[in-house]
Parts: structure tokens; sequence; C-alpha cells
């Protein structure tokens, strides 16, 4: 190696473990870095703010399995940053955080913009270090990544002093990337999968349910083919829809509504929950097991968490391809009409809720409709958070995994505009749409200036009611009134033109689906403004309240 610079040796780094974009805005304390990243193979993605940034890596690696990466400097840059790397953290997703820092010299004092970053993101990453010299960076960046992509996936952070970022290094240091390894999933115990086959084997109304650590494992195919032999009915987390598609006779879609939803009434029935990939960030088991009455088979790569509501009986723990494998060859079929009443039970409420024509404004129901209707089975949902995050969760079909991606373990809103942009950016043959509430669409709308710049022809449809709609909708339930939900909006459709994105405004129902179309035709980003009748929410919460028991 001849004569480089320390950043320079980050960036090889970052090369090495396989890095092909890093989100993120410059600064002072980056100069080297910045300079660093425009003789190597990454392309670097400047963003409109950092925590556009850190959300584009959440999603990047959430999609691809390998972290996604967003850059900083220090003070104001890493602190917007923290929003999206939480995100991460909760979510799952493997990320790395780099930002700068004040020269090492100056960290004992006083000093302009210089804050504790480590103390700051230690919470909530995997891990987190600052590197005081060169000779760190092999081991801190291999260290960042490893930890960020081994389950459960999840944010780390590197540091790196700018005094650091120019040190010189020379032919004798001999410093070079480390070699890239992953630790290998082991098999599961003999003697679990037995103990397991016995506890699900005495069962009357068992069901599975399938979490976004089946989409971590690339093991929903294992999923489809034990639930599909053991006839045994899906419920899916948020983050785990598509695992089984819902065009499938044992799908009951997803349970995660903190209401007694159709999936829950199903829930109530059961005696046996095969919990696969499961994970308490997403849906506490105090919602779907209260009585805590329901036998509990945990299969993944990790130990149960500890919860009053989660006893297990049995803990089956490595690949859970094989674990499935296993467990599927000691059962015989579930052969009963317990899954096909599980189906009728959820299907049957979804088809009463469509039953009408479709008013305006458009009820949550018929936007999705027509939305599933508007895209193929792979295309790309990037969902924000906020009542159309619940509608989307529980209602909008998937086929296939990790193609509507929700935010539930952190939740935070603005996610799905900067999301939607990394999503496109690593699957350019794929279209995608970015699914938000007003709310959060102007929470992180200046990304729609970075789409606009990449030439990304991705969709953003805006389910408008003047309002954040959560809130307003648990206050109603709680208050019976409402308090500091209202606001108002811009012309969205004049909004987008002003960033050289096209508008669209839906005014009746029948407009949305050749809306839709038009839009997922567009050579340029695509803003459309609908709005939606929220008064649906309380309308549903009235229906739940009536299911049997």
């Amino acid at each position: 190696m001849s004569c480089i610079k320390a950043a320079e040796l980050l960036v090889r780094c970052l090369e090495n473990e396989g890095v092909q974009l890093v989100f993120g805005l410059p600064g002072e304390e980056t100069l080297e870095l910045m300079d660093a990243l425009l003789d190597s193979r990454i392309r670097f993605i400047e963003t409109r703010h950092e925590q556009g940034a850190a959300f584009m890596a959440d999603v990047y690696g959430r999609l691809s399995g390998k972290a996604g990466v967003c850059l900083s400097t220090l003070g104001p840059g890493a602190t917007n940053l923290l929003t999206g790397v939480v995100d991460a953290y909760l979510d799952r997703a493997p990320s790395v955080a780099i930002t700068g820092q004040v020269s090492m010299n100056r960290r004992h004092k006083e000093s302009h913009q210089y804050i504790d970053v480590i103390s700051m993101f230690k919470p909530v990453t995997k891990w987190n270090a600052s590197i005081p010299k060169a000779e760190v960076i092999p081991e801190a960046i291999r260290k960042a990544f490893k930890i960020a992509q081994t389950e459960k996936p999840g944010a780390t952070h590197v540091e790196l002093p700018e005094d650091v970022a120019e040190e010189q290094i020379g032919n004798e240091r001999k410093l070079e990337p480390l070699f890239v390894q992953a630790p290998v999933t082991p098999e599961p115990s003999q003697g679990q999968v037995a103990r397991a086959i016995q506890a699900i084997a005495g069962a009357q109304h068992p069901v599975i349910l399938a979490g976004n650590g089946v989409i971590r494992a690339h093991a929903h195919e294992a999923v489809r083919t034990f639930a599909r032999q053991l006839e045994i009915p899906v419920l899916h987390t948020f983050m785990a829809k598509g695992i089984l598609p819902d065009s499938d006779p044992l799908s009951l879609y997803t349970i995660g509504l903190q209401a007694r939803d159709y999936a829950a009434v199903v829930m109530e029935q059961a005696d046996a929950v095969i919990a696969i990939g499961y994970d308490f960030v997403e849906y506490a088991p105090c919602f779907w097991n209260a009585r805590r009455d329901k036998r509990i088979v945990h299969v993944d790569a990790s130990p149960a968490e500890v919860d009053e509501h989660y006893i297990v009986e049995v803990g089956v723990l490595g690949d859970i391809r094989l674990s499935l494998e296993d467990i599927a060859e000691g059962l015989a079929p579930f052969n009963s009409p317990w899954a096909r009443r599980a189906r009728k039970t959820v299907i049957e409420g979804f088809e009463a809720e469509l039953v009408g024509a479709p008013s305006w404004p458009l009820r949550p129901q018929h936007v999705i409709r027509d939305l599933r209707a508007a895209l193929n089975s792979d295309d790309l949902v990037l969902c924000d958070v906020g009542a159309h995050k619940l509608w989307m969760a529980r209602m909008f079909p998937c086929e296939v995994p990790n193609s509507c991606i929700i935010s539930n373990g952190f939740a935070a809103m603005g996610i799905a505009v900067p999301g939607a942009v990394a999503a496109k950016l690593l699957y350019p043959e794929r279209r995608v749409i970015a699914v938000t509430g007003d709310g959060g669409f102007l929470m992180n709308s200046q990304e729609l200036e970075t789409a606009v710049r990449l030439g990304l022809p991705l969709v953003i449809l805006v389910w408008r009611d003047d309002g954040y709609g959560v809130i307003r909708w648990k206050q109603q339930v709680r208050f019976g009134r409402t308090s500091s939900v209202d606001f108002g909006n811009p012309d969205l459709v004049r909004y987008a033109s002003s960033f050289g994105a096209v508008g669209y405004r839906v005014t009746e129902p029948s407009e949305l689906r050749p809306i839709l179309a038009d839009a997922l035709n567009s050579k340029v980003p695509a803003v459309i403004d609908c709005r939606v009748d929220y008064g649906e929410n309380l309308r549903l919460t009235e229906r739940l309240k009536s299911l049997p028991y």
C-alpha cells in the first residue's frame, strides 16, 4: 500500500464490505472522507437532511440484508441522524452510521459544536466507537459491519475525528481491510425439535405467528411449506407481510392493531402458537396472550425475550429453515375445519368493510383496493407511520416478502419518502411507491428534491386528512374530543411541481386508479394528493366492539 491518509483507508474498508452507496451530507469535519470517496467505487448520495440519509440507510439495510451506510458531520449533523439510526436499531435493519468529530486535542474542553456523540448513540446502537488512530480503522469498520449484520441486526456507529482522518499512513504500517466473515447459524437441537413436535401435536387450534425474523433469515419458503404441509393458518406481524401470500387460504393477514380485530378473534381461539422469527418490539405478547393460556413454541435464531405473557413451552434455536423441516417431519397434517374457519373470520370481516360504492372522501379500504389493483405483486411499497399505516398493515394484500415495508419497531414518522429513494436506488427495475399521510410527508418532503435530482421515477401517495389521524382517533375513543391534531397543508400539486416533480389531485372516487396508473408510468417523481375519510377510524372501532366472543 502506498502512502495514504486514514480517511482513504476507511473508504477502502467500506469497499471491502461491498458498500456501493453512502447516504449523507458533507461537513467540515468530514472533508477528508468526502474527498476520499471521490476516488472510490462508492457512490455518495447527497440528501437534504441527515434524518433522510439515516432513513435511506435503514431501508436499504432492511431490503438488502446488507448494512446501509449514512454519513454526517459532528454536532447538529450527528443529532439529525439519530432518529433514523434508532429506527434501524429497533426495526432490526442493518446499518452503519459514520460521523465526523473535532480533533482529539479539542475534546477535553469546551469547543465549537463538540458534544459527546459516542455517549448519545450508545443506547440506540448495537455497538459504537470512536477511532483514536489509523491503526484501529480496519478492525473498527469490520466490527461495525459484522455486528450490524449479525442476528438480530441493527444499527452501529463509528466516529472519525478530523485529525485522525488526515493522518498519513506510510508503507511500513501495512494497514489493510480485514477479511469479511459472517457467523454460521447452528443447526437446531434434535431434543428440542422432538419436544416441539410433541407440543404441537397436542394442539386442536394451532396458529403460526410469523415475524420479520423469517424474512431476515430468507426462510419464507420454509414457512410456506411448513404451513401448507401441516394445514396450520398463519398470522403475520406488520413487518412480516408477504411471508405467506395473502391469496393463500391459510393466510390470516396480520395481527398488530391495538384493538380486537378479526385476526385477534382467531388468536383468542388458538391453543398453541408457533412463533417463528417473532420479535416483541413489533407487537407485545400481552396483546395476543392476555390470559397467558397459549402453548408457545419459539422457533428462531435467538432465544426468546423474557415476558410474563410469553412463557415458552419449547424453544427451538438455530437455522429457521432446518428447524421447520425437522419439526414437520414428525407431524401429521391438522386435517380439521379450524384453518378454514379462521380464514373465513378474517376475510368475511374485510369483505363487510368493503360493502357499498366508494364515497368521497375515499374510505381507507377503497384506497387500498385501488392501490393494490394498480401494482404488480413485486412492486415496492414504503409505508410511513400514521393512521394509513394501520390500514395498510391490516388490509393491503401482499404476495411477496419485503414488498410492503412498514416501520413498526421504532415507528418513526417521515420514513416513507427517503425510504422510497433508497428502494429505487437499490431496485431501479421495480416500481416504487411511498404511501404516507400529510403529516409524515411534510416531515421529510425535502427528499423529493433528492429524487428529482437523481432522476428516480417513484410515486408518493399522500393520504390527506389535514391532521394527525392516529392521535385524533385515539383522542376521540378515549375522551370524545380532540386536542391539537389539526393543521393546514400547502397545495401539494403545486408543491410537487416546484421541485420538478409532477403533481396529481384526486377529486372523486373514480379518479384514483387512472391517476395511479399515470403516475406509475411517469419518468419523474410523482406526488398524488388524495383526501381520505378517517371518520372510518371510529366506524371501525364500533364494528370491532361488536365482534362475537
